[in-house]
Parts: C-alpha cells; sequence; structure tokens
C-alpha cells in the first residue's frame, strides 16, 4: 500500500458550519484551498448551498465535481425504489471520485453543518474511506448553531440531549419527545405538522423553539408554536431547550390549578420506565412519593421531592392535590403499575372529594411487577389468570380466602401481591393449603424478588414444598393452573408456561 499511497490522492471530507462563511475552520478552509478536486452536492436545479458557503476559499484553476441528485422527495420508476435510486446515484459518484484519487488528486467533498452528522459526505465515506488514505474535518452542527442563535443551553447537569429525526412516524415522534431531556429535531420541512403534533401529545409544544436557517440568509426565530408550517423549509429545526433555567430553580408554576400525574415507574430502575413516564416525570415541579421509589427517579435541579412512609398512601395523595390546587404540577411516584394494588386508587378517592374535584389528574401506566416476573419466568401468564393480594390489613382475610377459593376453583393461575412482611408471616402458609385443596403438589410456583433490582432472584418450586418464610414483601408469586407447564431446557434451565389452548371437558 506504501508505494500506492505515493501516487494515489487523499479523500477529505470537509464540514463548512451552518452557513456562515466565517464559522468555516482554519483547516478546512485551508484544505478547499488547496484541493485538485472540489465536489459538493446539489439537487437538480444546480444550486449548491455547500458551494456557496465556501466560494471564498475556493481558487483558480480546481476541477468541480457537481454531485447532482437524481431526486430528492419525488416518486421514482426505479426498479430498487428510492432508496435504490440513491444507492446507484452513490456508487456513480464514489467512482467518479475514485477516478480523481486514483489519478493522485486531492479531492475534498464539501458537506454542510458536520460531515457526519446527516451528511451526504458521509455515503462517499463509507464506499472511498477504506480504499483512499482520508480525512473528515469537523464543522459546526445545525444543533450547535441553533442553540447559539437561541441563547438558551440545549444541556445543563446531568441531562441529555436526544437527535430525533423528524421523518420518524407520529408515535415515535412522541414516545422519544416525551422521554428526553432536551432534545433537537432535524428534517423538518414537511414533516412539520407531525412534529408539531407530537409535541403538542407529548406536552411540550410550549416549551419547543423554531430555528430557521440559522447563520443563513432569510433566518428566522420563533416560538414553534406560532409557526405556519405552510411555511416551514427543510433547513430548520425544532429545539427543545435546556429544563435548568440559568439563575432560578426550573419550577414554573401554572396559572391557577395545576395537576397531578401518578406515575407507574415499573418493577425497578430506569430500564422499566416508559417514554411516556419519563416525560412526566421530567416535567413535574412536584415529586410526591415513598422515598425508596423516589429514590429510583433521577435528581433534577429544581424539581422538589416529597418523601413519605409507604403506609400513608390517603395523606400523600391529599398534600400531592393541595400542592397542585397552588399551581404545581405534581407526580406521585407509584411503582410497578400505578393502578394495581398501588397510588392512583389512593389519589382518584381524595380527588373526587368535593374539595379536589377541579383538579386535574392523569394516570401514566407502567410495567406490573407480575408481567415482570412472567418475564423472568417464561410466560405463566399465558392463560386467563387471576390478581390478588394477600394483604389483610385493608380487607379482611375472610376476603382473601374466598377469592383465593374461587380463582382456584375457576382453574386460574394466580399473580399473588404482598405475600408476607414482618407483621405478617401467616398468610402464604394458609394460601398454600388452601390452593392445594384444588391443585396438585406438583403444579409450578414462581417465587420472584427484586425483579429488575439488584437482589433479583427468581426461583421455581412446587406448591406443595412452597415455604413461607422465604417470601417477603419484595416477592411476587405466580401460581400455576392445572395446564401450566415447568419444562426444562438445554443448559438446564426451567422455563414456566401455560398453554393458549384450554382442554375442552
Amino acid at each position: 500500500m506504501t508505494d500506492r499511497q505515493n501516487t494515489i490522492g487523499r479523500l477529505y471530507g470537509v464540514g463548512l458550519g451552518p452557513g456562515d462563511p466565517s464559522l468555516v475552520t482554519v483547516r478546512a478552509a485551508e484544505l478547499i484551498g488547496k484541493a485538485d478536486v472540489v465536489a459538493y452536492h446539489s439537487a437538480r436545479h444546480g444550486r449548491s448551498i455547500a458551494r456557496s458557503i465556501a466560494e471564498s476559499y475556493l481558487t483558480d484553476g480546481q476541477i468541480e465535481e457537481k454531485l447532482v441528485y437524481p431526486l430528492t422527495v419525488e416518486s421514482t420508476d426505479h426498479p430498487g425504489g428510492y432508496r435504490g435510486a440513491l444507492d446507484e446515484f452513490y456508487e456513480e459518484a464514489a467512482a467518479r471520485l475514485a477516478a480523481h484519487l486514483d489519478a493522485g488528486r486531492d479531492v475534498v467533498v464539501l458537506a454542510e453543518g458536520d460531515p457526519l452528522f446527516y451528511g451526504s459526505y458521509q455515503h462517499m465515506h463509507k464506499r472511498l474511506a477504506h480504499r483512499y488514505p482520508t480525512e473528515v474535518v469537523p464543522g459546526v452542527t445545525s444543533v450547535s448553531a441553533a442553540a447559539a442563535r437561541l441563547g438558551q443551553p440545549l444541556t445543563e447537569a446531568e441531562e441529555t440531549l436526544t437527535v430525533i429525526p423528524g421523518t420518524l412516524p407520529e408515535e415515535e415522534l412522541t414516545a422519544r419527545i416525551a422521554s428526553a431531556d432536551s432534545a433537537v429535531i432535524m428534517k423538518l420541512g414537511r414533516t412539520f405538522p407531525a412534529v408539531r403534533r407530537a409535541l403538542e401529545r407529548a406536552g411540550r409544544l410550549d416549551d419547543a423553539q423554531y430555528v430557521e436557517r440559522a447563520f443563513m440568509d432569510g433566518e428566522r426565530i420563533a416560538p414553534l408554536a406560532e409557526v405556519d408550517g405552510e411555511s416551514v423549509p427543510y433547513f430548520s429545526v425544532a429545539v427543545l431547550p435546556s429544563k435548568v433555567a440559568p439563575l432560578e430553580p426550573a419550577v414554573r408554576l401554572a396559572d391557577g390549578v395545576g395537576s397531578v400525574t401518578v406515575v407507574g415507574t415499573g418493577p425497578a430502575g430506569p430500564l422499566w420506565l416508559t417514554p411516556e413516564a419519563r416525560g412526566a416525570l421530567a416535567e413535574a415541579t412536584d415529586l410526591v412519593g415513598y422515598t425508596t421509589y423516589l429514590d429510583r427517579v433521577p435528581e433534577r435541579p429544581g424539581q422538589r421531592r416529597h418523601g413519605s412512609d409507604n403506609k400513608v398512601e390517603s395523606e400523600r395523595a391529599e398534600f400531592a392535590l393541595d400542592l397542585a390546587r397552588r399551581g404545581h404540577r405534581v407526580c406521585v411516584v407509584s411503582s410497578g403499575d400505578p393502578g394495581v394494588f398501588a397510588m392512583a386508587t389512593a389519589v382518584l378517592e381524595v380527588a373526587c372529594e368535593p374539595d379536589y374535584r377541579d383538579v386535574p389528574v392523569r394516570i401514566v401506566p407502567g410495567m406490573t411487577a407480575a408481567h415482570a416476573a412472567a418475564s423472568r419466568a417464561g410466560a405463566p401468564l399465558g392463560h386467563d389468570y387471576a390478581v390478588v393480594s394477600l394483604s389483610d390489613r385493608l380487607k379482611p382475610w375472610d376476603v382473601v380466602a374466598k377469592r383465593l377459593r374461587a380463582a382456584a376453583e375457576a382453574d386460574l393461575v394466580l399473580a399473588l401481591y404482598n405475600p408476607g412482611s414482618k407483621s405478617r408471616t401467616t398468610q402464604v402458609g394458609l394460601a398454600r393449603d388452601l390452593l392445594l385443596e384444588h391443585r396438585v403438589p406438583e403444579t409450578p410456583v414462581v417465587m420472584a424478588r427484586d425483579v429488575g433490582g439488584p437482589t433479583e432472584r427468581i426461583r421455581t418450586v412446587r406448591l406443595g414444598e412452597l415455604d413461607p418464610a422465604l417470601v417477603d414483601m419484595r416477592t411476587i408469586l405466580l401460581i400455576g393452573s392445572s395446564q401450566t407447564q415447568a419444562v426444562e431446557r438445554s443448559g438446564g434451565v426451567e422455563v414456566v408456561w401455560t398453554p393458549r389452548r384450554y382442554p375442552e371437558a
């Protein structure tokens, strides 16, 4: 390769920044001026934004290679469709540049912004960089340019920045936006109506800023909610800046009544959060919840946290609703799904009292403990099942026993929540003995403890061998029906599953 390197040219992917020629880096300007060949992409009208940015750095005698796209967004009769037509174009363009490189000419490929950030250059890079000496010169991205023009930080402290192409399906856009701390949405133009709807559905429209042609002629900046979708070009972005205010806590109270959102965080940490839950938690001025569950939520500057004991659900709900009446956006944090033996009912019980009926309340679902445990064991909930809490703190044991007996007689799989605690040590044994009146001792029982947590343990035992001493408040029990199977697969792994088809009588 050494001898060949002495005779072939070098390929340069050169970033030009967002549009102002004065934002071209010194290295980029130097390479543009020295290049034997300067290549740039354009639409069929022949005008190239990249060339116009670099024009003052071009020199006499350079060969210019105009790489004209065969199409942009229109349809095509190419046998490979839109993607096939572009792939063919990229192959032909790469071959043209390779001919110059083989002849010993250095080739600069111009790229608006940064060459490897949604840039056209990357298609040349993938086809040529492994064959020729190559250097990529970074440029100021449209993301950085938009933030600079807005004069607002994109991220601060532990915030993360999400870059989202507006060409995603609207549902996916909504999910990505809802879960983002701060975000930049690219490729607007025709996608603008869907992006606007996604921002509104995610509750982020009022935060969104619009930047058009940053550092170019015709630059425009406005709140995105005020922008007419008919006037939006491709060279524009939507920005959700940092939520951390520059000089004061990021707690902005609503005018008049605020709101309460009850959020399910799933059985453990951040991996179990849905995008909707992430968005609700990020938007809140106040978090209210059992301290152990609050500790699972990342802290945000300026966001107030109100932790309490696990046995004061009604008081916690009333406190959250009082905050909302004073204009706070409150998230009540619940583990698992908030509507399954959790905080949604406690909040709604208080919210339906006359003093709180005007406070908006929303429930955001989460992964349930039963579903999380089932996924670890196999598919024990693959057919009809019942969910029962063994706690007799809010209902008498006679009611619990009656429901267990009815579910057992119906041959339902059972998911048993709250099986035991330091003060409740008899319920598991009583439930086991009751169920053995209807199930064979070999019935599979999944014992799932701390699912998703650092001490997770999943065991499968038989109903006749179920030891109450091994069950605590962090354990959920999944007890099979007469049809549930426990099968050892390769590697000694036992999976538990309930057939989808139930035998006819």
